[in-house]
């Protein structure tokens, strides 16, 4: 909540604000006032940034997804808006650019949570959908195991493949935009 008052507060002057608050960065007034320039000269959305912090929120408070609708707007909340960030920091603003950056920021986010899987689990989180779980008969319990089970494989492997497609839907990215983002999208 004192990051949204920063924020709002750095796109709309160059006030400098209060100073760090306990757990604050010492660095946080410099931060938010290099911030509110970038908004302002780039003409950054806020709403990107007001997403972001809605993510890393709900990374404090939520360890489980029951459905694929709530693992996606995670996702639009904590990688999509990166992606449309890095866009209009190149010089796009394009709904249709936006839509394949969403895919592969999506895609990104994706991969790295089945990647993490163990991780992430050892941590307390499991973001693969009880939905996805279900439907291969995969156990959190079973998750202990220092072997990844075949039913978590399969989970795994079906959600990969939902993520593959993500990664190729937003392929035309890649040829959409120039330079040198165009050789690290293709990366």
């Amino acid at each position: 909540a004192g990051w949204r008052k920063r924020l709002l507060q750095a796109a709309s002057s160059n006030d400098a604000g209060d100073p760090p608050s306990p757990g604050e960065p010492p660095d946080t007034v410099e931060i938010f006032l290099a911030l509110g320039t970038s908004i302002r000269e780039c003409a950054l959305p806020v709403n990107l940034f007001e997403d972001l912090l809605s993510a890393f929120r709900q990374d404090v408070t939520t360890t489980r997804y029951g459905s694929w609708a709530e693992v996606l707007d995670y996702c639009r909340r904590s990688a999509n808006p990166v992606g449309r960030l890095v866009l209009r920091i190149a010089g796009h603003d394009d709904p249709r650019m936006d839509e394949w950056s969403d895919r592969i920021c999506t895609a990104l986010q994706l991969a790295n949570f089945w990647q993490d899987l163990k991780v992430d689990f050892d941590r307390g989180r499991i973001y693969l959908p009880a939905e996805e779980q279900r439907a291969h008969g995969a156990r959190e319990e079973d998750l202990r195991a220092s072997e990844l089970p075949a039913a978590w494989r399969q989970a795994v492997a079906a959600a990969a493949a939902r993520t593959r497609a993500l990664f190729e839907a937003g392929r035309p990215l890649c040829d959409a935009v120039r330079g040198r983002l165009r050789y690290e999208l293709r990366a």
